[in-house]
């Protein structure tokens, strides 16, 4: 987890399809302290954050099977690799060349490296998500001229999902908090969240880590540091100086979480230095570019731009992963990832494509008793969109002003006899679920709501027949058909069974 630079330990919208491919397929891995059982004693979650010290946010947690890995491979397997002018055809082959940490060896690594071994079906979902993004990280670490277990670290961070998150609000890749990657230079606004990014969450991840490098001078310490905060790692260090002890990473008294974290991910580089030694197969992952990036001139409907690459939302989110919106972000970031083979397509039909068939907007003119809350739950869009779309810098509107109101190309409706039918299945379904209704309260947003009692936007929506560019009121009633286990204890007394 990257954390603030200080002594304690240190996650909007389209549900629909970015919250499909969180936490696809996990498996939990044995817990700091716990009797060292090799194999996950409850199949159906995974406690990726364990707190420390008097840090009071409770562990994430991620269900298994709710959602497959993105069905994209499709391009990337007719995609040819063209191994001439590269010394390795197998990216594997290349992160095992730049492997450079010292290796390290105990009963922790052991522990972790038979977790491993005995889960492959997990190193395999986590590995198929990594396929997407893996060669950019080792471009980006290469270019750093860092040790390639840096690229690595995702793995034990977020098992490569950038939709990973934890209760303490770290997300993404590298598992930024919010504070941190501000810090670190990660935007963050209604259209576009850069912790997600998988370009910009990892050159900020490279940014921290070597920084943490330069301070202490030990990739184990800037490791630790990077899971623990530096100010962790500072009194560690200070109080060992103190005794006159030691103050290489063997020697300091760290969080639990922070003394399995470099082990953990050496069991995981062991794996990938010698596979076959664990009984696993590390699939081929070609070494070269998977997706490339695109300038859209401004902003542009995400559906168009799936369109035009001949691919389907769910491809073009799963390597987008930092667009929140249905839209590009009208003030930037303009650029779109998209895969090497569909390039070409996509600047030609962009290029072709008339500027009004960018996106679909809605012109409003302002009337007596119009307010931007008023207009934007008539249009289904959020009042910071209508701000930033036509530079708007508070609420102060004038009569017959015109407004230009952002669309979504694709609308989810659902109706009130599907969502009551909904209702009816889930209250008969035994005790899997508990209803919950959650009163709206300032800052709420369906994404919001969706991560705290772990279901998905879309589940919200047709609970409530609602769609993805809702405005909520305050004090809205919101159903919530919630698993027990996925409940946070905090809302257990919220529970209302009328």
């Amino acid at each position: 987890m990257a954390t603030a630079p200080t002594k304690t330990l240190r996650f909007a919208g389209l549900g629909v399809l970015l919250t499909s491919l969180a936490g696809c397929a996990m498996a939990p891995m044995p817990r700091p302290g716990s009797p060292g059982s090799t194999s996950p004693t409850n199949p159906n979650v995974i406690k990726t954050k364990v707190p420390h010290k008097a840090a009071a946010h409770a562990p994430a947690v991620v269900k298994v099977g709710e959602c497959p890995v993105p069905a994209i491979d499709h391009i990337r397997a007719g995609h040819t690799v063209d191994t001439s002018d590269k010394k390795y055809s197998n990216l594997w082959n290349r992160i095992r060349a730049g492997l450079r940490l010292p290796r390290m060896e105990g009963p922790r690594v052991a522990r972790y490296e038979q977790w491993f071994a005995n889960n492959p079906q997990y190193v395999e979902n986590m590995l198929q998500r990594a396929n997407l993004y893996l060669y950019q990280i080792v471009q980006d670490v290469s270019k750093r001229n860092m040790p390639m277990e840096i690229a690595l670290l995702p793995a034990i961070e977020s098992a490569y999902s950038p939709d990973a998150y934890s209760r303490s609000a770290a997300i993404g890749l590298w598992q930024f908090e919010p504070s941190t990657g501000r810090l670190w230079g990660l935007k963050n606004n209604w259209w576009y969240n850069g912790e997600r990014d998988i370009i910009a969450s990892t050159n900020a991840a490279l940014d921290f880590l070597q920084s943490l490098h330069n301070q202490f001078h030990s990739w184990d310490l800037a490791l630790a540091a990077y899971n623990a905060g530096q100010g962790t790692v500072e009194a560690a260090i200070a109080h060992n100086k103190a005794l006159g002890l030691g103050t290489h990473y063997r020697d300091l008294r760290l969080p639990l979480q922070t003394e399995h974290y470099v082990p953990k991910l050496m069991a995981f580089v062991n794996i990938v230095r010698d596979p076959a030694k664990y009984g696993l197969t590390l699939r081929a992952i070609p070494n070269s570019p998977y997706f490339v990036r695109v300038n859209t001139g401004s902003q542009v409907d995400l559906s168009v731009i799936a369109r035009l690459a001949n691919m389907s939302l769910k491809q073009l989110y799963a390597i987008n992963p930092g667009f929140t919106q249905w839209a590009t972000a009208p003030n930037g970031p303009h650029t779109i990832l998209v895969p090497v083979a569909t390039k070409a397509a996509l600047i030609e039909g962009l290029s072709q494509l008339p500027p009004q068939d960018r996106m679909q907007w809605a012109r409003h003119r302002v009337v007596p008793g119009d307010t931007l809350y008023g207009i934007a739950r008539q249009y289904g869009v959020s009042i910071a969109s209508i701000r930033s779309t036509n530079h708007l810098y508070g609420n102060l509107l004038h009569v017959g002003q015109s407004l230009l109101i952002p669309m979504a190309g694709r609308r989810l409706v659902v109706s009130r006899h599907q969502a009551a039918h909904t209702e009816v299945a889930l209250a008969h379904s035994g005790p899997q679920r508990v209803k919950i209704i959650h009163r709206v309260r300032p800052g709420d947003t369906l994404w919001s709501i969706a991560e705290r009692y772990r279901v998905y936007v879309t589940q919200l929506e047709r609970w409530n027949v609602l769609n993805a560019h809702d405005v909520l009121r305050l004090g809205q009633r919101i159903l919530i058909w919630a698993s027990p286990a996925m409940v946070p204890s905090a809302m257990a007394k919220t529970r209302v069974t009328e």
